[in-house]
């Protein structure tokens, strides 16, 4: 047995190790994605997992986009769709972009003497960020704003980043660092207990709103919609599932862009509203009022967003938007999503679409194949009971039926 530590084996010899059958090791080894990409963006790398890529056709401040998105749900991109067609056009309210971090200090004697003493320290501190990472002060970016909060002898000093069209981790941490070495130089009685980014920003808000005339949705199911949208406001549970809903679309979008899905769904549950509804309905004016912010640190530069080629040829197809833009963009995925599944909802019931769809992923699962799949597919549509025992009874069936 080789003593190579498993991490700077080739994936081959790493596959070696662990006794997989001949079809599991095929399945492995059956990639797409450069084998050299693969072992720099993740540790111990075997293999690569495939997520099928559809797309939305959506209108986003009187401009049309295809949208990529990457989920493994038939109803996601369905849903996206529906909504994008239904609502016509998503306005930008507010797009906000700022990044945050923190340094923490902990066992502080007099939090109020400290707190004034960096704030001090605020040329010097500036100062230091534009050292330790001029590449973004070049691009009109860098550290914009600092400002001290106490929780009993905790004082933390949050700060304000603007990344530019980058998610700006690596940037941010590089600056709260060095930031951290001069206050250990300055306040050497003090003790710093780290420097890190943070992934509640509170400066980085994105708000979309779409009109509906009532003339193009029946008054009865907006009046539906709104109260829907009211009790999940007001009930958490309810809350959960409706934001799920906005996630399907949100989610998908981030993947497509090989952004960061963990960081921004972080920053969006750390968000004032994470225990209600993300979205809002209202009647207005003879119209169906629509409105979602979300926190949306999303990147059109840097990290897997254009080392990926499947990510880089998303941002392509969108038209290579700005940071900003792209944002919009999702969140007004997000609104469509949410609008999609509020009108099934509270019309036909949730199921009628969602397991219609389903069916073709059903009849998959147990193993059909070819023209089998568009026949199984039909006759689940057809059944009583859709799951996999009565899939698997029809197409057996259908594997009698079929010439020999």
């Amino acid at each position: 047995m080789s003593d190579k530590k498993f991490y700077k084996m080739t994936r081959s010899e790493r596959l070696d190790t662990l006794k997989l059958s001949a079809e599991t090791r095929q399945i492995f080894e059956n990639t797409a994605l450069d084998n050299e990409i693969a072992d720099n963006l993740t540790e111990n790398q075997i293999s690569e997992i495939e997520i099928p890529l559809g797309v939305c056709f959506i209108r986003v401040d009187c401009k049309d986009y295809i949208v990529p998105m990457a989920t493994e749900e038939p109803s996601v991109i369905a849903a996206a769709n529906n909504g994008a067609k239904l609502a016509g056009n998503f306005t930008t309210i507010r797009n906000e972009r700022l990044m945050s971090g923190q340094i923490v200090f902990y066992d502080v004697c007099d939090t109020e003497k400290l707190s004034q003493a960096i704030q001090n320290q605020r040329s010097e501190i500036f100062s230091i960020a534009e050292k330790a990472y001029p590449s973004i002060y070049k691009r009109g970016g860098g550290l914009k704003n600092l400002t001290c909060k106490t929780i009993g002898s905790w004082l933390t000093v949050n700060f304000s980043f603007d990344s530019k069209d980058a998610m700006g981790a690596n940037m941010i941490n590089t600056i709260l660092e060095a930031i951290a070495d001069h206050f250990r130089t300055v306040f050497p009685n003090e003790k710093v207990l780290f420097a890190v980014l943070t992934n509640e920003n509170q400066h980085c808000r994105t708000t979309v709103e779409t009109r509906i005339s009532l003339e193009k949705i029946k008054a009865g199911t907006a009046e539906k919609i709104v109260k829907a949208s009211e009790y999940a406001q007001i009930d958490s549970a309810r809350a959960a599932t409706h934001n799920k809903g906005i996630m399907n679309g949100v989610e998908a979008v981030i993947l497509a862009t090989g952004n960061d899905s963990r960081g921004a769904a972080a920053a969006i549950y750390a968000m004032e509203k994470a225990h209600q509804g993300f979205s809002t309905w209202h009647i207005a004016d003879e119209a169906l009022v629509g409105e979602i912010t979300l926190s949306l640190p999303i990147a059109a530069a840097g990290g897997a967003t254009h080392v990926l080629p499947k990510a880089k040829a998303a941002h392509e197809l969108l038209g290579d938007p700005d940071a900003l833009t792209l944002a919009s963009i999702i969140a007004s995925i997000g609104l469509a999503n949410n609008l999609a599944a509020l009108k099934a909802l509270v019309t036909r019931g949730i199921q009628a679409g969602h397991m219609s769809l389903q069916a073709r992923s059903l009849a998959l699962s147990v193993g059909a194949k070819g023209p089998e799949i568009d026949r199984l597919t039909a006759e689940l549509k057809k059944s009583a009971a859709m799951n996999s025992e009565t899939a698997q009874q029809l197409l057996l069936q259908i594997k009698k039926q079929a010439p020999h």
